[in-house]
């Protein structure tokens, strides 16, 4: 009865451990979740050297409504004057004739933003990759500053790539919901981006892709 009972001791702390490590992983998630929950939405409008759009879908250089969305917004903060540039992202998608950034651009133009007040990026199919691009161009123009403008899910992500990558930064979203499913995809993304690292799981995700 002894050695059976030292038999099974070991396996017995081994389930406690794995169910240890199991609610501590599960109380990470949901802490996140509730982070990306509290930061979506949110509205600084202090200045800034750089107002930097992130890319979305565009069809044949017209924005998509969700792209359309983010660039009006950066227009109203434009015309606030929470900084003298905007800064819009983005590559294209294959077969386009068009990138997001060009699209971006376009559309600001054409709202009444001179050119030289607009910069384009068109480095980076991810955020990742769009704001490791943005952060270099800014930076060789020694602008160290931004606002990132996209949508309300994305904004805690937003800040902690830009911190990784160098970019002082604040998050000014569009108007509107986020839908649970998007809440979810972020939390996922955060999760593993802060333990991991965003430049490692952005990697792993373009190979998966």
């Amino acid at each position: 009865m002894g050695l059976r009972w030292r038999l099974r001791l070991p396996v017995g702390r081994n389930a406690r451990v794995a169910l240890a490590g199991a609610a501590l992983v599960g109380l990470y998630i949901l802490v996140t979740f509730f982070q990306v929950l509290r930061a979506s939405g949110e509205d600084d409008r202090s200045p800034v050297d750089a107002i930097v759009v992130l890319g979305a879908a565009q069809y044949d250089g017209e924005p998509s409504p969700v792209l359309a969305g983010r660039l009006d917004h950066a227009y109203e903060l434009w015309g606030s004057g929470v900084a003298p540039m905007v800064v819009t992202t983005g590559s294209n998608q294959e077969g386009d004739r068009f990138t997001e950034g060009f699209a971006g651009f376009e559309y600001l133009r054409f709202k009444g933003i001179p050119e030289d007040a607009l910069l384009v990026v068109t480095d980076g199919a991810s955020t990742y990759e769009q704001l490791a691009a943005t952060a270099h161009q800014l930076h060789i123009r020694d602008l160290g500053s931004a606002v990132l403008v996209s949508d309300p899910y994305h904004s805690l992500r937003l800040k902690q790539i830009a911190d990784e990558v160098g970019i002082e930064s604040t998050v000014s979203t569009t108007d509107g919901s986020s839908s649970l499913r998007q809440l979810m995809r972020e939390t996922a993304a955060v999760s593993l981006g802060r333990v991991l690292g965003y430049r490692r799981v952005d990697n792993w995700l373009s190979g998966v892709g």
